[in-house]
């Protein structure tokens, strides 16, 4: 090999030393900013995860609440409620043509009706309650 040869590898090698120095360098400047985004990244992970399990924790509450409302129980209970309701309706419909508030016409219409639904939702009732519901 010539002293030139030599001479150049020699240069390039001391260009490429410096030039690995210099970005050794940058990167080390570099290094705080990239804690800081690490940082930055941990805190929007962790505060992203709290909302998700609070959004998952609130979904659940909600379907919890549901499951009790249309529960074969609740039904049940809305049901026999529903029918007391309607027998309540019918001993005031009652006294209404007891106290001659009401045409004979009339009371027999709405009071058909009322009982019609009184039976139809015990029947219901009956049926959810013997079939183990």
């Amino acid at each position: 090999m010539s002293k030139c040869s030599l001479y150049n590898i020699g240069q390039l090698r001391d260009e490429l030393r410096k030039e690995t120095v210099q970005l050794a360098k940058e990167n080390l400047e570099k290094e705080p900013q990239i804690l800081e985004l690490r940082n930055q990244c941990t805190i929007i992970r962790t505060t992203e995860l709290a909302a998700a399990q609070e959004k998952l924790a609130e979904l659940e509450r909600q379907k919890e609440e549901t499951l009790k409302t249309y529960s074969p129980s609740v039904l049940l209970e809305k049901l026999h409620a529903a029918m007391i309701e309607v027998e309540e309706e019918s001993e005031v419909l009652h006294r209404q043509l007891l106290d001659k508030e009401i045409d004979l016409a009339t009371f027999v219409q709405k009071y058909k009706t009322l009982r019609n639904t009184y039976h139809r939702r015990a029947l219901i009732h009956l049926a959810a309650k013997t079939s183990g519901f």
